[in-house]
């Protein structure tokens, strides 16, 4: 965990997705332009957790820090995460907001075929598809220094042992299912995705969090965006973020 801005001004901590660490967040992290004490996690390359233990994990190193309320901003994966600190209520959350996340995830199936896939490519092919995803995202990001830093990190964090958690990650999802946790939270929640979501249709969780989600307060649609909202439209999530959060200068 690392902690970046003033304690004197609100929270927000960034719980990440799949990967599991805090490299793909500097563009964001940029655009907050320190309006607020951003919190960074990354997950250990644990293989034994439960969803109940990330929890607990968060919840004793933001303690650690003295940190005893905030926004959780839960990327993806995360959001499982998030729920689970909803439910365990030691933590005060003052708002949630998914980004490009899910209660239980729309495609059971596509997890568990993700799952499968993660366990059986090899890891050289995995860093060649890694390094093609690079080169695009480096060209995208050619203008942000924090971004093509990150991204190398990302790359250099790539193991054989950060590819098994991974799967160990899609695991829990298949077996995950917060959908009365979110139905019972007594916390604001806010969701942001890109229009271009493969990975989690959005459609499908914006439904269901209107209908059954009686805490929802805003789902915000990013149209030049994809599954990876923070990073490719940093400046944009940010704003909408700060609006929520309403420390917007």
């Amino acid at each position: 965990m690392r902690v970046h801005g003033d304690a004197g001004t609100p929270t927000l901590i960034y719980l990440p997705g799949l990967h599991g660490d805090w490299t793909l967040i500097g563009r964001f992290r940029k655009a907050l332009k320190q309006r607020v004490r951003f919190v960074e996690v990354t997950y250990p390359r644990t293989l034994e957790w439960s969803l109940e233990d990330y929890a607990a994990g968060v919840e004793a190193a933001l303690a650690d820090r003295g940190i005893n309320r905030g926004w959780v901003l839960a990327e993806s994966f995360s959001s499982s995460v998030a729920w689970r600190l909803v439910s365990r209520k030691n933590f005060r959350i003052d708002g949630l907001v998914l980004a490009g996340g899910f209660v239980q995830h729309p495609m059971i199936w596509a997890v568990r075929y993700a799952e499968w896939f993660c366990g059986a490519i090899s890891l050289t092919a995995l860093v060649r598809i890694l390094f093609g995803y690079a080169r695009l995202a480096r060209w995208r990001h050619r203008n942000s220094p924090e971004m093509i830093e990150g991204l190398n990190e990302f790359l250099a964090r790539r193991t054989r042992l950060d590819q098994e958690a991974a799967k160990h990650r899609l695991h829990l999802l298949t077996k995950n299912d917060p959908r009365n946790i979110a139905n019972q939270a007594q916390v604001p929640i806010y969701a942001v995705t890109g229009l271009v979501d493969p990975i989690v249709p959005w459609v499908f969780v914006r439904r269901w969090l209107k209908k059954n989600c009686r805490d929802l307060r805003d789902y915000q649609v990013i149209t030049l965006s994809d599954h990876n909202v923070l990073g490719n439209a940093a400046e944009k999530s940010a704003e909408q973020v700060l609006k929520w959060m309403m420390v917007v200068s």
